[in-house]
């Protein structure tokens, strides 16, 4: 039977069908030190770090197949020098990712979680709440166009929204390509960052980029948190030079820092975008299609 070893937590089903087909070894549970010689597979969710360190204790590893959509924490040299597959579950989340996309667009505009607070606390005995802005018939500007961005561009057309996006290359898309993200963000009311991979450049929306955003625009990042100069950010909130902000992804999660918390104009979600049970089962089910596709020869003896 082919060992594999559970570097994290997995979802309910995806756990149950390994199982049933290879030998699953819990990495913080493993009772017969000889299994650390028989193990052929890593399977973990995209927050585990499976490092140099890790990798170098099980030297019949071949595959690290991640249950989510990025691999950023697996250390991808260390992998490759062993010859070790790195895959992961990369488009299962998109439509989660995107629909997700449009609800912060709309809490950040709208201000719907500041409202529910307004209305808990019984503010609204003492007067109405102020006026919020309409989201439809803005225009919405994309960092990358990946296939999140592509999905949240189609969902967008339902609110009337005029798409422009910036990348390295103008892609074959419908939508305005803008070759700047500052030109992009001055000429948009919401600028979206949907999805970066680990290589992509630290802090493209710099303090240039939140300038020219100005105090009609929104930023809304669902891709990672090194895509942003949060400390720009935070000042820009603070002094209020941009309309506002809606954050899943921040850089010491599940930390946020007391400065960003104190504030009533950014929206602070809990990195949930792709935080659904169809996407983690879809996830799943994607994952153990890559281990099913490595040991063919395996299985079918």
């Amino acid at each position: 039977m082919i060992n594999i070893l559970r570097v994290s937590n997995l979802p309910h089903d995806m756990l149950s069908v390994l199982q049933t087909t290879y030998l699953v070894h819990d990495r913080d549970h493993i009772t017969d030190p000889g299994a650390l010689g028989r193990i052929r597979a890593m399977v973990a969710m995209s927050d585990a770090v499976i490092d140099k360190k890790l990798m170098s204790l099980f030297p019949a590893v071949e595959m690290i197949c991640i249950c989510g959509s990025s691999s950023h924490n697996v250390d991808h040299a260390a992998a490759a020098q062993r010859n070790i597959q790195v895959c992961h579950s990369s488009h299962a989340h998109v439509p989660d990712q995107a629909e997700y996309a449009i609800g912060l667009m709309l809490a950040a505009s709208r201000r719907i979680a500041h409202g529910d607070r307004f209305v808990r606390s019984s503010d609204w005995v003492d007067g109405p709440y102020p006026l919020t802005r309409r989201m439809s018939g803005s225009r919405l500007g994309l960092v990358g166009m990946g296939p999140v961005a592509q999905a949240i561009a189609g969902l967008a057309s339902a609110f009337d929204m005029e798409v422009s996006y910036t990348a390295q290359h103008a892609a074959d898309v419908p939508w305005h390509f803008n070759p700047s993200a500052k030109d992009l963000a001055a000429a948009v009311d919401f600028l979206v960052v949907p999805e970066m991979g680990p290589d992509a450049t630290p802090k493209l929306v710099n303090a240039e980029v939140l300038q020219a955003l100005a105090l009609k625009g929104y930023l809304v990042n669902l891709a990672n948190a090194g895509a942003v100069d949060m400390a720009a950010l935070t000042e820009a909130l603070q002094k209020k030079t941009i309309a506002g902000a809606a954050l899943d992804v921040f850089p010491e999660e599940p930390r946020v820092s007391a400065e960003l918390r104190a504030l009533h104009n950014v929206v602070l979600s809990p990195h949930m975008g792709s935080a659904t049970e169809q996407a983690r089962k879809a996830m799943g089910e994607q994952a153990l299609r890559h281990l099913a596709e490595h040991f063919a020869a395996d299985l079918a003896e």
